[in-house]
């Protein structure tokens, strides 16, 4: 179909310009109208997107040293408790961290907020306490903190993609109020979490050119793939074309939050449920053969989710099958006989506006493909507790 091709040349290539870069949603249209060989052939990169509220997500701040000295032993930023225990003045923010409620029917300030408000470059106030010692002697600190007036200020997304997820929906009586979103009772909608073929990891599902030291696009900056994802579990059964038919592979990764924007790190919360951080990533997915080329293209119609009933409320729920996310994106589903509405949780809007940026900037010059310096584990079983 193609001759082989090494990231070193695509990388020499883009900085000729004679490069061709698509988004994921581009490639597939191209693959529909002309055929795999030719877009494979006129294709180099594939740039694939996402953007979906996570809960685990945060950041580390180093916030330099006072004098005299103060070993941080607990802190708060805008009102939101951080973790201590690291470095004297480490302190590391966690999306789903809360201010105490003050009113129970207001939104509090959370983790993700604090994280957010900071990318957007606000000052936020600090208030500390210590354990006085012979070397850290002070016993308290209130302040104000931006990003320029802190050392290190990075994301850290523990799970920051995942190769595929779930749909959610509830049978009981009830309205029930989850990461999803509500799930309205008797089946009244179903929420699906995955943004489908567009999203990185369907396109290159057995993570070929995707690993450790991988450079991304995150959050409108730069970046890397740092090791597998929490809950990272590539032995899901898979359909035969290589797609997982329910959560699956999972990917951490680290970005340097002062060089992130606004516009694409959103704190976001759900009733009754909780706080998350929205972040937009794109991973750009070089065509090094035939066989990657063929796994790029495929389709919403090819691949599927697990239905999930959340409102038996214990770790292994029944399930009403899977559904594919061509029906996930018609937006109903029948479910036992019953017209089912659907919505997305992902923007699939934002993962292909994530997905043109990594492609403008491959084609200006100003983002290179890495080689993985490691791969990804592909043996990890899935561990749960009694």
């Amino acid at each position: 179909m193609i001759d082989p091709r090494t990231i070193a040349g695509i990388n020499a290539q883009l900085t000729a310009g004679t490069a061709q870069v698509r988004t994921a949603s581009e490639y597939k249209t191209l693959v529909q109208s002309q055929g795999l060989a030719y877009a494979a052939a006129n294709t180099h990169v594939v740039t694939a997107g996402t953007f979906e509220p996570m809960e685990s997500c945060g950041a580390f701040l180093n916030l330099g040293h006072t004098d005299p000295p103060i070993r941080l032993q607990e802190c708060r930023i805008h009102g939101v408790p951080v973790n201590t225990g690291l470095g004297a003045v480490d302190v590391y923010i966690g999306a789903t961290h809360e201010a105490p409620a003050t009113d129970p029917e207001s939104i509090p300030v959370t983790g993700a907020q604090v994280i957010a408000d900071l990318i957007a470059g606000q000052s936020l106030p600090l208030v500390a306490t210590g354990r006085p010692n012979d070397l850290y002697p002070r016993p308290d600190w209130e302040t104000t903190i931006a990003k320029d007036t802190v050392n290190q200020f990075y994301l850290w997304h523990p799970r920051g993609i995942y190769q595929n997820f779930i749909v959610g929906v509830n049978s009981s009586e009830q309205v029930l109020h989850t990461y999803l979103g509500p799930l309205l009772p008797r089946l009244g909608n179903a929420v699906y979490g995955n943004p489908g073929a567009i999203a990185p990891l369907w396109n290159d599902p057995q993570l070929r050119t995707i690993g450790i030291g991988t450079r991304i696009f995150m959050g409108g900056g730069v970046g890397y793939i740092a090791w597998e994802g929490t809950q990272h579990f590539p032995l899901q059964k898979r359909l035969p074309n290589d797609t997982p038919i329910g959560p699956a592979a999972t990917l951490a990764l680290i970005g340097d939050a002062k060089t992130m924007t606004p516009e694409w790190v959103h704190p976001c919360y759900f009733r009754q449920y909780g706080p998350a951080l929205s972040v937009g990533i794109a991973v750009p997915i070089p065509l090094l053969d035939g066989d990657l080329a063929t796994r790029a293209a495929v389709a919403d119609r090819e691949i599927v989710a697990p239905i999930v009933d959340f409102s038996i409320p214990r770790r292994v729920r029944p399930s009403f099958g899977t559904a594919t996310y061509a029906q996930l994106r018609s937006g109903k589903l029948e479910i036992q006989g019953k017209t089912v509405r659907t919505a997305p949780l992902a923007s699939p809007h934002r993962a292909e506006q994530a997905a043109q940026t990594l492609k403008q900037w491959l084609l200006a010059g100003t983002f290179a493909l890495t080689e993985p310096v490691a791969p990804l584990p592909g043996d990890r079983p899935l561990l749960s507790q009694s």
